[in-house]
């Protein structure tokens, strides 16, 4: 079972953990070609094509301008990415074991780096996969990716037994893989979130996010490998709802008196 998630916009380089290897991403060369053409760009012109405020597009000007593929300077991605999925996830909580495994069954997909393992090293850095940079004939990153994302995780996928991916992913991400769907051989599961509220369930985008990486470190902390052991998730209140789900979509639900211990 693979499980594949979104990057954060947030990054914290503070932090050094010299227990766990680092690897060199896979698709470091194509990195390199898209930080290349985003040095051409000023402070402003990264302001609109992010979509960012001008605080932050200095910022990310500076970091393109300094960028390195060195590991020297680098810090392993799943201890570097922060945000609500990584929240969720705590990886402070992981023994050696779980970090291990998350690195053979965990997969961040990434605008800058395409598929990141979480051992890879990355420098600073944020570009997000909408992002629509435009160049050599590419239209945005989508088309820039094009199959290689989708056949790097296809030949992951294929090396486990169950054959099944698990999408943790948000829409935006998992968009430039979504036709791993029609491919025969693979099974994609995709969990759901939702919150009561109202007299409904509703997704809740903020909730949905630190549930994401909940469901992430359930899978990695019990070395899940099926869909029913899946649907048994319960943590922070979730349950399985199965007059919601449908189909690889499994929904979870939680009550409106739910409150944080």
């Amino acid at each position: 079972m693979l499980i594949v998630i979104s990057p954060a916009k947030t990054l914290d380089f503070e932090k050094v953990n010299e227990t766990l290897p680092m690897t060199e991403p896979q698709f470091l060369i194509e990195a390199k070609e898209l930080v290349h053409e985003l040095k051409g760009f000023d402070s402003l012109s990264l302001e609109r094509i992010m979509k960012i405020s001008p605080k932050l597009s200095t910022l990310n000007y500076k970091r393109f301008q300094t960028w390195s593929d060195s590991l020297d300077s680098a810090r392993q991605c799943i201890i570097a990415f922060k945000g609500d999925v990584y929240r969720g996830m705590d990886v402070g909580s992981y023994t050696i074991e779980d970090f291990f495994y998350a690195n053979d069954n965990l997969r961040i997909l990434s605008g800058l780096y395409g598929v990141l393992k979480p051992f890879d090293g990355i420098n600073l850095y944020r570009l997000e996969m909408g992002t629509k940079l435009s160049f050599d004939g590419y239209k945005n990153l989508y088309n820039y990716w094009g199959n290689k994302l989708l056949k790097n995780i296809a030949q992951d996928v294929r090396k486990g037994e169950s054959k099944m991916l698990v999408n943790l992913a948000s829409y935006e991400y998992f968009k430039a893989i979504e036709n791993i769907k029609e491919l025969d051989d693979i099974k994609v599961i995709t969990p759901i979130f939702k919150e009561y509220r109202n007299g409904e369930y509703k997704i809740i985008s903020i909730m949905a996010k630190r549930a994401r990486g909940l469901m992430t470190s359930f899978i990695i902390k019990n070395k899940i490998k099926s869909i029913e052991y899946l649907r048994k998730f319960n943590d922070e209140g979730y349950e399985y709802n199965e007059e919601l789900s449908n189909g690889n979509e499994l929904v979870f639900t939680r009550e409106e008196n739910y409150s944080y211990k």
